[in-house]
Order: C-alpha cells, then structure tokens, then sequence
C-alpha cells in the first residue's frame, strides 16, 4: 500500500467523516462531506446495471460541470430500488448540504452505498450532515475519517495520493474508495472520490477518468456482480493551478491518476469479503485489449478458479477452461499459462512441474499470479479479482440485503 505519510489534501479543499446513526456502532463513521472552497470542474463515471440508485440518477444530472463545490456520502444504506421517495431523498440530502455548506443546491453531488431496498434515515442524514459541516478540515485526521465514512463490509479504508509538478504548478491528487463485496465494476458496490487541485477542461477531465477507470476499476471482480451504486467522482478545483493543464501535463495528469486508481482497485481485491489471495491476471498476445479483457474476465469470475486458488491447487485446467468458455475464438494449441512465474502448461499440453512445491507457494503467499501468452497478436490487459472461500459464503448468507 502507498504511504499515507505522502497523501496530501490538494488545496482548496475541506472534508471529514461523522457517524450520524445510520450504523449501529457510534465508533463507525457513516457520513462524509466534501467542500471546495472554489467551484470545481467535476465528472463521473457510473453504474452500467439497468437497476441504478437515486444517488447515480442525481449525479447523472449534474455531470460533467465546471461548477460543483459539495460530494456528500453516506454508508449504510445505498438508497437504491426506493422509488420516487428515494429520488426525493436524494435531493433533500444535496439540499441539506447545501445549507449547511453555504452553497447552492445544484452545486452538490450524493453517493449512497449500503443495504439496498431500505428508506433513508433523512432526520439522522439531516443532522450528520449538520455536524460534518462544522468539523471540516484540511488535515490527515479528517482525510481518514472522511475515508472511513465510505466503508460498509470494508475491513479498512482506501486511500491513495499523488504530488507532482504539472504545467509549472505543483498539484496534488487524491482518492478515496470503498468496496469490498458486490465487486464487478462495469463503469462504465464500489465508491471512488478523487480530488485535485489541479485545473483541468471539463472534456479532459470526463476523457481522462473514463480512460482511467476503464483500466482501472473495471478490470477488477470479486464476485461479477455489479452494483446499483458503482460510481467514481472526480473534482478539479484548480486551487493550485488556475490555467488549464494542457499538452503532455495533460497525459502526466492521467498517468499519476491511473497510478491512483490502480491502488485503489488493487486494495479492494485485497479487501475482498473472505478472501484469502489477491490473484493477478495477466492475458497476452491477443488481437484486441477487448479480447484480453473477456478472457481475463472469464477467468476472475470463474468459481472453479478462484476455489482452486483457496485451495493452493494449480488447477491448470480449471485456468484454461475458464479462458475457452470467455467466448472469445483461440487457438488453444498457441496458449502458455504460468501459476506465479512456473510454466504448468505450454502449447495445448502440461508440462512438468512440481505440484507439491507450486501449491505450498500458493498457500505461503496471499499474492498469486495467473499468466497468458496467447500467440493471436499483441495486445494484453491486467486484471484482479480475490478468491472464493468459504467465509466469503458465510457472510453473504448472514448479510441482509
């Protein structure tokens, strides 16, 4: 994980996290708030699920602008499948923090992330969003508490940050995320908040973050199930740097931001409900990034896979299996596939390998690599998902949803 030590506040910016009831344990925040003290430009990328939450519709709306200033959040219950109560919701929530943040209701943007099918708890959203207000600030306290006010089964929070000198300014980026069970973003239940002060057109900014999350959030699955939720956030205040970014500091931007929002994603698998390895995915040789993706996809959603991964067994043919049902056409007699860097199977056949030694391997280390060389053409892609056990079944048959 990245240094919080290095992860900065850009400029411009206040934020915090506030427990308003919504969860049971007073320790838990439930609530945050962000403010920029300047209008910022703001873009997002959204849920593909035709089931989407008010949350999403609302933001929908409002993106892309040059003109937000307020993201406020709540965990616990995702205001989703709520009908036009929800809606209303939605919108009293973005009123609320309004008020209390002195700026004007279109300016705001909601995310819910929680139990779906529930009301919200509006009079204890009213005065966490009161409380929140008073309490923001700049420092490493409140970047933690605003984090945590985003999680729900998440174990820990999620952050990442950059610093850098762009266009002769020095600018900062950072993220916050949660997710860790309902995890197959198609972007295109995980939140993402990324804050820059940094200056950026509002078409950059949409083009950038939807390269990014593409690469990013959307190459990562725990359990193939997209959420009604899925949403990532980003604001540009330009605190730091009033012109416009332009030409190579432009790329530079997007690059540090897909740095961001690959750590991000990788600490979500890593978070994954029950999961015991981080499995990465590497597809190789293919005539198109989209068939790489399928087929990588293929193999992070196969049940087959990820139990063979929890058992420490280099299962080439589950692997391989999973890679031929991706619906994209192979020639399976041109295919390698490597278990943590050993060769198991070359050219359509097994080769030799020590099984005993790979699967204790396997089981010492929660990080576990699965390799393609197809010889179809040259491109590839990179993706993550978590393993399948049998915690992971526990907690989703005890969670209400």
């Amino acid at each position: 994980m990245y240094d919080e030590s290095q992860i900065a506040i850009p400029d411009g910016f206040r934020l915090t996290g506030v427990h308003c009831g919504i969860k049971e344990d007073p320790e838990n925040e439930d609530l945050t708030l962000v403010l920029s003290s300047i209008p910022a430009v703001a873009v997002g990328v959204y849920t593909q699920n035709v089931v989407f939450a008010a949350p999403v519709e609302l933001d929908r709306e409002r993106t892309p602008t040059p003109d937000a200033r307020v993201i406020v959040v709540n965990s616990g219950n995702a205001n989703a499948c709520t009908g036009e109560h929800g809606r209303n919701d939605a919108h009293r929530m973005a009123a609320l923090a309004a008020s209390a943040c002195g700026v004007d209701e279109p300016q705001v943007l909601v995310l819910s992330t929680g139990v779906i099918g529930e009301l919200l708890p509006m009079d204890k959203i009213s005065s966490g969003i009161s409380s929140a207000a008073d309490q923001l600030a700049n420092d490493d306290f409140s970047l933690r508490a605003a984090a945590r006010g985003m999680m729900t089964t998440d174990k820990v929070h999620k952050l990442a940050g950059r610093q850098a000198t762009l266009g002769g300014r020095d600018i900062r980026i950072m993220g916050m995320a949660k997710g860790s069970g309902m995890i197959a973003p198609n972007m295109a239940t995980m939140l993402a908040v990324v804050l820059t002060d940094a200056e950026l057109l509002v078409e950059d900014a949409q083009r950038i973050l939807s390269a990014v999350v593409e690469t990013t959030f959307n190459c990562i699955s725990v359990d193939g199930h997209t959420s009604t939720n899925d949403t990532v956030l980003m604001l540009a205040n330009g605190a730091a740097a009033p012109e416009p970014l332009s030409g190579g500091a432009v790329d530079e931007f997007q690059r540090l931001l897909a740095e961001i929002c690959t750590e991000l994603a990788r600490d979500i698998i890593g978070d994954a409900e029950g999961a015991s390895h981080r499995i990465t995915i590497d597809v190789n040789g293919c005539r198109t990034w989209d068939e790489a993706r399928k087929i990588a996809k293929a193999v992070a959603n196969s049940p087959l896979v990820k139990t063979a991964v929890a058992g420490a067994d280099p299962n080439w043919g589950r692997i391989v299996s999973a890679a031929g049902n991706s619906g994209v056409a192979f020639d399976p007699q041109r295919v390698d596939l490597f278990i943590n860097d050993t060769l198991i199977y070359k050219q359509g056949a097994p080769t030799e390998f020590d099984p005993g030694a790979l699967s204790s391997a396997i089981r010492a280390s929660r990080e576990t690599s699965l390799k393609f060389e197809f010889q179809e053409g040259t491109e590839g892609t990179r993706f993550w998902t978590s393993d399948l056990t049998a915690d992971y079944v526990r907690f989703n048959a005890d969670y209400h949803t």
